[in-house]
């Protein structure tokens, strides 16, 4: 099969009023711009007619084809799923629920080749359709993971977003199973710039992202790209063991300067819940430290990754010419 100029990646749960709309409007909009395409849907789970309506789509258009899940997943590895499979020279991901606009794919290819940039992330402007309490929520956590990350994050930026091969490659080599997709592709590095837009409503159904899972969300992304939650538990312990330094110089200078004013009993006791509270602080923050480093040696990342073509003075590894060589 000839490989489609762009894969459009939609991950799907119970998107059964809008699946239809998607694909009419996605296939209305490649084949405008587009010599060849594919549509990859991946059905992550559904319980609803999504998997139906999928399989008629993908028998009635040779552009659409469809990943099915053996059990609900997640979003995040129906979009990383997308990406290990996707076969266009160009992935574009996006919801199912048409929140994230089809007509803009071809201003951000264009504005990927003018830019001569590896990645277009779409930025929100606006959030219709969803209430006060999400878009402040929203607002807040993308600044906190911002600030916290050891990587620098674009704000108020899902998932919607064009790709190149480059990023293809290189997520492709991640071996780690729990992916923050969004933020990986912001950890590979290349050049990276925004495109922005108004999410509008969504066109039927309901949101497949409660609040339950919006917060578990947001503690798997907060934990992924940052030690320092780790570094404010030892700091605490440091501050925790500080403070009961001061108290035992200050009961010390009591007994021995005013010992009238000393209450027998209570300060022994203060001292030594404050002090072991802070050593045992202390003693989780240094723990974290260490399994923090286990943690990023586990998940396997390599250690660097070179831009095709740049690779100047580079000797590949004696395994990589071995097989050069056969």
């Amino acid at each position: 099969m000839s490989t489609p100029s762009i894969s459009v990646i939609i991950p799907c749960f119970n998107e059964q009023e809008v699946i239809s709309e998607t694909h009419r409007r996605l296939s209305q909009v490649l084949k405008a711009g587009f010599s060849t395409y594919e549509l990859l849907f991946i059905d992550d789970g559904s319980s609803d007619n999504t998997p139906l309506i999928l399989n008629r789509l993908q028998k009635e258009d040779n552009c659409t084809r469809v990943i099915t899940f053996s059990r609900n997943f997640g979003h995040q590895p129906a979009v990383s799923a997308g990406i290990q499979h996707c076969r266009g020279e160009l992935a574009v991901i996006m919801d199912a629920d048409l929140q994230d606009p089809p007509e803009l794919i071809p201003e951000m290819v264009a504005l990927l080749k003018h830019e001569q940039c590896n990645v277009v992330y779409g930025v929100r402007t606006a959030r219709r359709g969803e209430s006060w309490f999400k878009s402040l929520t929203a607002k807040l956590f993308y600044r906190l993971i911002n600030r916290l990350s050891d990587v620098p994050l674009p704000l108020d930026s899902g998932d919607f977003r064009l790709i190149d091969s480059e990023v293809i490659r290189a997520f492709r080599t991640l071996p780690e199973r729990r992916k923050y997709v969004r933020g990986l592709i912001s950890w590979i590095g290349f050049r990276q710039v925004p495109i922005y837009f108004h999410r509008t409503e969504r066109f039927a159904g309901s949101t497949k992202y409660p609040l339950r899972k919006m917060l578990r969300f947001a503690r798997t992304s907060l934990l992924y790209f940052s030690h320092k939650p780790l570094r404010i538990a030892s700091s605490f312990g440091l501050i925790s063991v500080g403070i009961s330094l001061a108290f035992i110089l200050w009961i010390f200078y009591l007994w021995m300067f005013r010992p009238q004013e000393l209450v027998h009993g209570w300060s022994s006791l203060l001292v030594a819940v404050v002090f072991f509270g802070g050593i045992q602080l202390l003693t989780i923050g240094i723990l974290g430290e260490y399994l923090s480093s286990m943690f990023d040696e586990l998940k396997g990342r390599p250690e660097f990754i070179i831009r095709s073509g740049h690779e100047t003075n580079f000797e590949p590894p004696v395994e990589e010419e071995e097989n050069a060589h056969r």
